[in-house]
């Protein structure tokens, strides 16, 4: 029986989420926009229209959405040479690999940020395929890139966990009928995961690794 272990990328895999926060908050802060900081987390995992809707609200200049991205990215980019790895990230996806599993990138990443994400990762010899914002519609909380990502294993969802860091991967997860795994690293709650549907929660890819025998991954 073939088996599939999804992951989300930053905040799960790669210790980001603060810079998303920082980048984000700054592009708003030159356009005009006065975000708190906490707003702004509470977005990241979102892809960039849907966070940017989430944040200045469906009456908001669309126009400026392109502009926000483009400043995100820009801001962002600067830290493509030194994104640092959660520890025993690449670890977690190796032992997963040996074990049997699939391993599958679910990501709103995509371009020369998903690479920079897999440089520091540094296990692209476990992970079998990437489902990225370049190949879906409709980001998370949707179910399509969780969906997609078990189109490229080939593996069907109850034979599937997804893992993440967001209130955001725990609703795709769920709606794509796949085990939902989250992790603390990203900085939301414990509460808030298991409200949207984490059935299990460890503090970080290290902690799991460790407690794999006894996870919904073992």
């Amino acid at each position: 029986m073939e088996r599939a272990a999804v992951f989300d990328v930053d905040g799960t895999l790669v210790d980001t989420n603060h810079l998303h926060v920082t980048t984000w908050w700054e592009a708003l802060r030159q356009a005009g926009h006065r975000v708190p900081m906490h707003a702004v987390h509470r977005a990241i995992g979102l892809g960039s229209t849907d966070l940017v809707a989430h944040l200045l609200g469906e009456d908001r200049d669309k126009d400026q959405d392109d502009e926000l991205s483009a400043a995100h990215k820009a801001l962002y980019g600067q830290y493509f040479d030194r994104l640092p790895a959660l520890q025993d990230a690449g670890r977690l996806l190796r032992r997963l690999d040996h074990e049997g599993w699939r391993v599958v990138l679910a990501t709103s990443a995509g371009g020369a940020e998903l690479s920079a994400l897999r440089r520091a990762i540094s296990a692209d010899d476990a992970i079998m395929a990437t489902a990225s914002a370049d190949d879906v519609e409709e980001g998370k909380p949707a179910p399509e890139p969780v969906e997609h990502a078990l189109e490229l294993a080939g593996v069907a969802a109850e034979h599937a966990v997804f893992v993440g860091d967001t209130v955001w991967d725990m609703q795709a997860g769920t709606r794509a009928g796949v085990r939902c795994v989250g992790v603390l690293c990203g900085g939301i709650p414990r509460a808030d995961l298991e409200k949207a549907g984490a059935q299990a929660i460890y503090d970080d890819p290290a902690q799991l690794l460790a407690s794999l025998a006894d996870s919904p991954l073992a």
